[in-house]
Formats: structure tokens, C-alpha cells, sequence
């Protein structure tokens, strides 16, 4: 028995996979926070699972306990879970999951099974990285493939990144040698803030979501959590001055006109 396990097999049709890890991939929180509330929003159904047991040493990636009455506790492992939506009459795959401590081949390869099994027509990853951007501005989004036919569209850059990649990058090399279309959304979140759960950088991802794929996405509670966000770091700030000098010059930098050839 391999680690996957499905609860159900969804009727779908040529669905979408959208895909966000926790963990090296997840600055700020704002992938995993993206796809979360989609899954919410878009009322999806869990149909699989992976088992946690060959993919983390849980002495990094420490199961936590819980009390769901006053005498009963429960174990809650790493998660990776698999839910169907149809948001808009569209099939969607959501995949949220934790980054893995070992066997990142197989993890991938298990992931791209289930797109396999329910042909998936594309794969569309979440992440966000820490950068110098201000938090009052949007978070900046891009989006990068190596697939010909997504390079194709407007606003696609081709995916050129050096160095050390997490699962998100291994998901995608592995999509390219199975020949499932891929592309990654990225978006900024403010280095000074790593700690913090960003729901600008949801926001972004969403709106960039919508826009690419076409998906029926509301933003509008996402939009009031980036607000009040936004207020309450402000208002920390207040209290640092160094920090505040530093945001204003990084504010001022984004202000600038760029300057081209």
C-alpha cells in the first residue's frame, strides 16, 4: 500500500490542480492561506490524503496534540490533503500540504499521480518568498512556466531561477518530464515581517489566480483582512523608528519611475 489514500475518486472533468506547501515556499504564510480560503470559499471536498509516515522526520516536522473535549486528545500529523471544487462549473484540484523532510521525487511523483488519475489539463502552484518590499503596497506577483504554451500568454516570464528550490520547484521539474503543463505564481512578502501571516500576499495570489486561470475567485474578504493587516503593522511600526526610516526609503524605491534600456 503506497502513501496515497483515497477517500472517493471526484467526477471531474480536464480539472485545474492548484497547489500550495507550507514551509521554505510559503513566506508570510500567504500560499497556504490563498488556497485555504479557496477551499473555504469554493465549499471543496477532501478525496484523498498522503501518509505522513515516509515523508518527515518528525523531529523536524513535530506532530502537535489537541483536546477536542476535556478528556479526549488527538495526534495531528504533517497534512497533505486533496479536495475537489467547482467553482463557476469548473473543476478544481486543491492540494495543501507541508512541505516534506525526505523523498521529495516520490512526494512529487504521488502528487502528479492524482493529476494523472483525474487528467488534469494543468498545475498552478502557490508560493511566496520573503523580498525588500514595503507592506503598503501590493504584494508583487509573478508568474513563470517552462511550458511553450503558457510562455505564449502575456505576462508569463520564463522560469530562470538559480540556487537552493523547495518542493515547489522539484513539482514542477517533475510535471515537465510527465508532460503535465505547469505554472508557478510567486508573490513578495516583506522580509522585516517573517513571522507574520500576510493576507496581502493571499490577496495577490488570488486576484493573479482569477485573472490567469479564468477561476471564479472572491476577494473581497481577503481584501478586508489585508486592510486591517496593513493598519495594525502600521501601528507597530509607529513604535520602532529605525524600522519606520527603512520602510519609508523601500516605500520610495517602489515610487520611483523605473528606467528601461
Amino acid at each position: 500500500m503506497g502513501p496515497l489514500q483515497y477517500l472517493y475518486r471526484p467526477e471531474v472533468s480536464t480539472p485545474v490542480v492548484v497547489a500550495a506547501f507550507s514551509g521554505w515556499n510559503d513566506g508570510g504564510e500567504g500560499a497556504t492561506l490563498a488556497a485555504r480560503h479557496l477551499r473555504e470559499q469554493w465549499n471543496a471536498r477532501r478525496f484523498a490524503t498522503l501518509d505522513p509516515e515516509d515523508f518527515y522526520d518528525f523531529q523536524v516536522s513535530r506532530p502537535t496534540v489537541r483536546m477536542l473535549d476535556d478528556v479526549t486528545r488527538r495526534i495531528d500529523w504533517p497534512a497533505n490533503e486533496f479536495f475537489h471544487a467547482k467553482p463557476g462549473g469548473r473543476d478544481v484540484i486543491v492540494v495543501i500540504g507541508v512541505e516534506p523532510n525526505s523523498k521529495w521525487r516520490t512526494y512529487a511523483e504521488t502528487i502528479l499521480q492524482v493529476a494523472a488519475d483525474l487528467e488534469a489539463e494543468a498545475l498552478v502552484t502557490l508560493g511566496a518568498f520573503l523580498a525588500d518590499v514595503p507592506h503598503t503596497v501590493p504584494a508583487p506577483v509573478n508568474a513563470a512556466s517552462q511550458d511553450p504554451a503558457w510562455l505564449a500568454r502575456p505576462g508569463i516570464v520564463p522560469a530562470r531561477y538559480e540556487g537552493p528550490t523547495g518542493i515547489v520547484g522539484i513539482l514542477h521539474d517533475q510535471a515537465a518530464k510527465v508532460g503535465l503543463s505547469s505554472v508557478s505564481l510567486w508573490a513578495a512578502s516583506p522580509h522585516y515581517l517573517p513571522s507574520t501571516t500576510n493576507p496581502k500576499v493571499a490577496l495577490a495570489l488570488m486576484e493573479q489566480l482569477r485573472e490567469l486561470i479564468g477561476l471564479e475567485v472572491e476577494t473581497a474578504d481577503m481584501a478586508g483582512a489585508a486592510s486591517a493587516w496593513e493598519r495594525k503593522v502600521d501601528e507597530a511600526i509607529e513604535e520602532d523608528g529605525n524600522l519606520q526610516d527603512y520602510v519609508r526609503r523601500l516605500e520610495e524605491r517602489y515610487s520611483r519611475p523605473s528606467r528601461c534600456c
